[in-house]
């Protein structure tokens, strides 16, 4: 017996303290009732371990009202839709409660029964017959200190209030709503009576009383609950499942976070479920779920085509100085080709990153056919600046042409004089057809990615694709062919594939356009999962989970580049320190006001502080001053991050980040606001725009490859009659006479 004091005077404290605040660690209280936990498990060990498995399901159903009373205060419980019974009060004033009897101690959970009061909240109610009320909470303390790996969790969700002459637009919302409350309360609803003017239910648990009555009111559809007496004296369910927990639930439960993440995977459901609502699932019903809202956006599909010309005159409205443009069939108004580019993105390519366009493309994965087409830029840091998508349909001809037209006419508009693009992409014909016509200035690139994935079609050799990559970062000629001359002597093959491309398409020492060590193009490896997640995904819907990712990123670069103290971004800064750092061991004579000629133990260069040019290469090829350029301007006491480029500068980061890409409204306001519509330019053939004709084919189900029987060890049993004892056939095939 003074074990059983101690426990529940441990636990009196701990459930009575209000300064007990969630996730305090070295708490005295808490503590010392975990070790005396520990000091009492042998006794407990006494009772047997089926006694100790006959609660273990009432403790695990109720852990989520332990919570509440165990971290707050009364108010605190109140809150959560939690109510105590008026023979059990407790005064927060005091930072300890005594108790005269045992009969106004707290009353362990097991021993609790649920019912709904007049608010019909959730309330927590006494059994009058507590006689085994210590042994039970020392059930309880012991699956504290040995934790159940899957149990009810606390709900986060409102409990679902229930009154009488509450209303339903029809039967199918009263429905909802009392399978809602009943989940959110946990207790399982059993149907008696419900047809087109009456819904009648009680609660599942043999010997509760709780019922509930609704009724259609008369000439409308509208349902109200007209009877609710009877209060809870059940103890709730008492297993991770719930009967209402349908496969409709589960889909309105999970409806938006499939939506937003078409790759959401039914284990992700499972755990999802469990964590807001408590309830243990099965794979096969979160799949269900799943293709359910799958079938429902599949449906979508074809209507966003149809709000395509609402959505780009919304862009232009929220985004001013915005290109959202949208070209349909002009015989059967089916869609073909959709641009879009931002305002932010296109000021900060412009004002603040360097000339380098990169061109890549990747097929989506919906309903229909289509392809994706981006055309980036690189900030300071060297990550891809994203200014320009566009969606055509596969069936469209010259899709890569019209793209850079409209990038044309984008870059045009917007500068005077357009600077001398270098433009990256994997040259395919028509991206070298639209750039000879449209960017005939251009220097065009090979992206030495996809040099690279072709080139390991050929020869599967790591050791020659990674010379391959050297030779491509080579920066002079030299160093260039030393590289193709180790490839040779490994494999004349590839040293002649290799030899057939013109080393000044992708070479860093024989390119002519400016670089700055951005060899590759490959967009879609660089965005990664932003974009392998919108590509599933409707039209309209894959272009604004691009959008929000688009304001995520400038907002997050812009408060990051706003603690810089340097003048150049911080990967940039470290690469001169390391120039400056080995300058110290160079000697530097002086030609003029403006060359140099540094000595190293390399050997020597002649450096050139004007225009910005180094014998090395690297300097003018990286934009970044080497150690050869340090050397010469330290001896002239220069600030060396003055003679970077100005694309690696904070300020330029800070510019290219500074525009805001705003939200856009939801679908429902866009007819609203797209009064002006025909105003805006737009006539009423192409506010017509249909789905493109060419649907994705369905996924071949894979069949079953048997083995062979002989492969698996054992030869196939031969049959036989018996009828005519004949080998080869059954008695039901046997054509022998009788």
């Amino acid at each position: 017996m003074e074990s059983n004091d101690l426990m529940m005077e441990h636990n009196r404290d701990l459930l009575l303290r209000p300064d007990l605040k969630p996730g305090d660690s070295g708490n005295s209280v808490l503590d010392q009732c975990l070790g005396d936990i520990d000091d009492y498990s042998l006794n407990v060990q006494e009772l047997g371990s089926s006694h100790i498995d006959d609660h273990r399901l009432a403790v695990n159903q109720s852990n989520q009202y332990n919570m509440v009373p165990r971290h707050g205060n009364v108010q605190n419980y109140e809150e959560n839709g939690l109510d105590f019974d008026s023979d059990v009060k407790l005064d927060t004033d005091q930072e300890h409660t005594d108790f005269d009897d045992q009969e106004n101690q707290l009353t362990p959970i097991s021993q609790r029964r649920l019912g709904l009061m007049e608010k019909h909240e959730l309330a927590i109610k006494t059994n009058e017959n507590s006689s085994s009320a210590v042994k039970q909470n020392q059930e309880t303390c012991l699956v504290i200190d040995t934790p159940v790996i899957q149990s009810r969790v606390h709900d986060p969700v409102p409990n679902r209030q229930l009154t009488v002459g509450q209303q339903f637009p029809d039967v199918h919302s009263c429905r909802r709503a009392l399978r809602d409350a009943a989940i959110a309360n946990h207790f399982e609803l059993k149907t008696i009576k419900s047809d087109k003017i009456r819904f009648v239910a009680k609660c599942a648990c043999e010997g509760c009383p709780w019922r509930i009555h609704a009724a259609k009111l008369p000439d409308v559809p509208t349902f109200t609950i007209r009877t609710l007496p009877n209060e809870h004296n059940c103890v709730g369910i008492t297993h991770l499942g719930h009967q209402q927990a349908s496969v409709q639930w589960i889909a309105d439960s999970i409806e938006r976070s499939l939506k937003e993440n078409p790759h959401y995977k039914p284990k992700e459901i499972l755990e999802e479920i469990h964590q807001t609502h408590g309830i243990a699932l099965s794979y096969k019903q979160a799949w269900r779920a799943k293709e359910r809202i799958m079938a429902a956006v599949q449906d979508s599909f074809a209507e966003e085509f149809h709000l395509l010309p609402w959505y780009c005159h919304q862009i232009g409205r929220t985004n001013p100085g915005s290109v959202a443009v949208v070209y349909g069939n002009p015989v059967d108004h089916s869609f073909e080709r959709l641009f879009v580019s931002f305002k932010a993105s296109i000021y900060g390519f412009l004002n603040a990153c360097c000339p380098l366009i990169a061109l890549d493309e990747m097929l989506l994965k919906g309903k229909y056919h289509g392809t994706l087409l981006l055309a980036t830029g690189f900030d300071g840091e060297g990550a891809v600046f994203p200014f320009a998508f566009a969606v055509v349909d596969d069936e469209s001809n010259g899709e890569w042409v019209w793209f850079l037209s409209e990038l044309h006419n984008l870059l045009e508009a917007n500068i005077v004089n357009m600077p001398k693009l270098t433009i990256l992409s994997d040259r395919q014909k028509s991206i070298i057809d639209g750039i000879e016509v449209h960017f005939p200035s251009a220097f065009h690139g090979l992206c030495v990615h996809h040099l690279i994935v072709n080139f390991s079609k050929e020869f599967d050799s790591t050791v020659l694709a990674n010379l391959l990559w050297e030779a491509a970062f080579a920066l002079t000629a030299t160093e260039f062919e030393q590289k193709i001359t180790l490839i040779e002597e490994l494999s004349e093959d590839a040293a002649r594939w290799i030899k057939r491309i013109d080393p000044h398409l992708w070479a860093s020492a024989y390119f002519e356009g400016k670089r700055l060590g951005h060899l590759t193009a490959d967009i879609v490896q660089s965005l990664g999962a932003m974009i392998l997640e919108a590509s599933g995904l409707p039209i309209i819907q894959m272009m604004e989970h691009i959008r929000r990712q688009l304001m995520t990123w400038f907002n997050e670069r812009s408060e990051t580049s706003s603690q810089w103290t340097g003048i150049l971004v911080p990967p940039a800064e470290r690469q001169v320190s390391v120039a400056i750092e080995h300058a110290r061991t160079h000697q530097v004579l002086k030609v003029d006001d403006a060359e140099f000629k540094v000595i190293s133990a390399e050997g020597s260069h002649i450096v050139n502080i004007c225009s910005r040019h180094c014998s090395c290469c690297r300097w003018q090829l990286c934009g970044l001053p080497c150690a050869h350029a340090a050397a010469a301007l330290l001896s002239c006491r220069q600030n060396v991050s003055r003679f970077a480029e100005s694309c690696f500068t904070v300020a330029n980061y800070r510019k290219a980040y500074s525009q805001t890409i705003y939200p856009i409204p939801d679908k429902a306001l866009w007819r609203e606001l797209s009064e002006g519509l025909d105003n805006a330019g737009y006539n009423s053939a192409e506010l017509v725009i249909k789905p493109p004709k060419s649907l994705q084919p369905p996924a071949a189900k894979p069949g079953k490859k048997r083995p062979c029987t002989e492969v698996l060890g054992h030869m196939k049993r031969a049959v036989h009659c018996s009828r005519c004892h004949q080998p080869g056939h059954f008695r039901t095939t046997c054509t022998a006479p009788l």
